[in-house]
């Protein structure tokens, strides 16, 4: 492993709702560290945590006990959920992006395409109307959606095309963080794999740290370096995805492992 320090760092970090019975936490003593160009997969049944885990770590929910820690740009590590709201909206949008497992939820589906990804620019501090319309038909090309349907409405596009929109949204500030949840979620086979394509290709142009949450074993191995395993809140296991996935030695991933079925 890189002799750098983490871009980020989540330690001992749960969460338990409001409410909950018999002091049930729906993430636990959950502890991983991301490296400069790392991708890690968190991976599980529904209800097993990750997503929770998820948007703890993207500051969109408190967590009951532990630390996330980010590096920014500048090399200051901060505390996630210790900084204003002010300055997590600003880290959001600039060297942060989060992909939605619902690509409308991640879209503004009221403005045009093009809008969408220069909207991110413009939160960023670019005002030139040409600079945000060249770049965003540039970036429409680069996640292979024709730049002439620019003007067009998300709600035009298929979903796997959202999908490609909602990640242009996200990478064209070049974020050091991306956050995916499930992103491949409900697409059909031949478009998930087109999509998990772009991502990987784009992943690695331009060396970003990934966390993508995944009840999808192949997507784990496909995209990521190192895979957690979450059951009940738990991680039960965490290392190289190769290995997990290869030589699991938590029952519960074998259980995962031996469920899937070969292609």
């Amino acid at each position: 492993m890189t002799a750098e320090p983490p871009v980020l760092r989540v330690e001992n970090l749960g969460h338990r709702f409001a409410g909950a019975r018999d002091g049930h936490w729906a993430v636990h003593g959950a502890s991983l560290e991301l490296h400069a160009g790392e991708v890690v997969a968190i991976v599980g049944e529904s209800g097993s945590g990750k997503s929770t885990l998820l948007n703890c770590i993207a500051g969109r929910m408190t967590p009951t006990q532990g630390r996330v820690l980010y590096r920014r740009r500048d090399a200051v590590e901060i505390d996630v959920h210790a900084v204003s709201e002010r300055e997590r909206r600003i880290l959001a949008r600039t060297e942060w992006g989060f992909v939605e497992q619902q690509a409308h939820e991640g879209l503004r589906m009221n403005v045009s395409a093009g809008a969408n990804v220069g909207e991110r620019l413009m939160g960023s501090g670019e005002r030139r109307y040409a600079t945000l319309r060249d770049t965003a038909t540039r970036w429409l090309a680069r996640v292979d959606l024709d730049p002439r349907r620019l003007d067009d409405s998300p709600r035009e596009f298929s979903g796997g095309m959202r999908q490609r929109l909602q990640i242009a949204r996200n990478l064209v500030t070049r974020p050091r963080l991306v956050l995916m949840d499930e992103p491949t979620s409900g697409l059909d086979v031949s478009v998930q794999a087109r999509l998990l394509d772009l991502i990987r290709l784009l992943v690695g142009r331009l060396h970003l740290s990934a966390i993508i949450v995944t009840h999808d074993l192949g997507v784990a191995r496909l995209l990521s370096q190192r895979t957690l395993v979450m059951q009940q809140g738990l991680v039960v296991e965490q290392g190289l995805t190769d290995r997990v996935l290869d030589d699991p030695r938590h029952p519960y991933t074998q259980l995962l492992v031996s469920s899937v079925v070969p292609a």
